[in-house]
């Protein structure tokens, strides 16, 4: 490895993403911890993260609160908390600073200039670095491939792409004991809501496809946060068959622990897209972004993505719902 083993005690990681981007980056974290099973490892991310550094203990040991950079959008830059950053960067330096927050154009810059350690990951056009510790961003290809390949750069070996969502005791208990006396055996989940509206398929399509479950005799289980609740109700406004509404009824672990009994989840591209494709539940995924090719779960046999910026034959997909719900009969 280009960072030994022996004198890597120290490892962190950026990215300082939302749910989706850093489920695709766990079978990364599961190939990092493998080839450094001894190393403190680090999180430097945004704040819900602290939950996902819970969550992935196993991966990481510490979490460490990015406050925000000008030039990156996900939160607001906080002078004041920024300076703690820094400071407490630089007062407990890593061995190695693993950039996979993208291609590099910002973000390489920032992390060398807090002078915490030796910083690797990717690099493009305009930041290229030394290409032993730096890979050239590839497009194109899978986010969960994206970040094995730079690893792979590094010398240290993938130990597969399967994604992994662990769901602790005491929230199986809770959804046992909240909501699970209302579930039938057999239930579709429909979670029509994701981050930005641009995102989201009409819910009129989520409703019609939701009405062909319950026509079909599944209970349909309509899933949210909720800041998501406006979207979900226009799901079920729409809908002929009366769903059972969880919106906003459960955290992150029940959700996941949903999709897992399920027959089938329909969905944006989101982050429970990814958590399907972790329990490996069948799913409906609807891209609205353009980048089915990075965002889609790997297994296409399991899971089909539709790009919905090039495919908009609504009847297409309720075929494809129609052919999947009769070959489960």
């Amino acid at each position: 490895m280009r960072f030994p083993a022996e004198t890597t005690r120290r490892i962190a990681v950026f990215r300082a993403l939302q749910l989706g981007d850093m489920l695709c980056a766990v079978p990364a974290f599961r190939a990092l911890r493998h080839a450094y099973p001894q190393a403190e490892i680090t999180l430097l991310g945004l704040p819900w993260a602290a939950s996902f550094c819970d969550r992935f203990s196993k991966y990481f040991d510490h979490f460490i609160h990015f406050p925000g950079y000008e030039g990156l959008p996900e939160q607001p830059v906080d002078a004041i908390l920024w300076g703690k950053f820094l400071a407490r960067m630089r007062a407990e330096p890593f061995d190695l600073i693993l950039q996979m927050q993208g291609s590099g154009g910002i973000v390489n810059d920032m992390l060398e200039n807090l002078q915490a350690g030796p910083v690797a990951g990717f690099h493009s056009a305009g930041s290229y670095r030394n290409s032993d510790f730096f890979l050239e961003y590839p497009t194109g290809i899978s986010e969960i491939e994206r970040h094995l390949r730079m690893l792979e750069n590094l010398e240290i070996t993938s130990q597969g792409t399967e994604l992994e969502f662990p769901v602790d005791e005491s929230e199986m208990l809770h959804l046992h004991t909240s909501v699970s006396h209302l579930i039938q055996d057999e239930y579709v989940c429909v979670h029509p809501g994701s981050r930005g509206a641009w995102r989201q398929w009409p819910p009129s399509h989520f409703a019609a496809l939701a009405d062909i479950c319950a026509g079909h005799g599944y209970q349909v289980v309509v899933t949210g946060t909720k800041e998501e609740a406006a979207v979900t109700g226009q799901v079920i406004e729409l809908m002929d068959y009366p769903p059972l509404d969880l919106t906003g009824q459960t955290g992150l672990g029940e959700i996941a622990q949903l999709i897992k009994q399920s027959t089938l989840l329909i969905s944006n591209c989101t982050g429970v897209s990814h958590i399907a494709s972790a329990v490996q539940t069948p799913s409906i995924v609807i891209s609205m972004d353009g980048e089915p090719e990075r965002w889609g779960p790997l297994n296409t046999s399991l899971h089909k993505t539709i790009d919905w910026t090039k495919h908009q034959e609504f009847d297409q997909i309720s075929q494809l719902l129609e052919t999947f719900l009769l070959c489960r009969l």
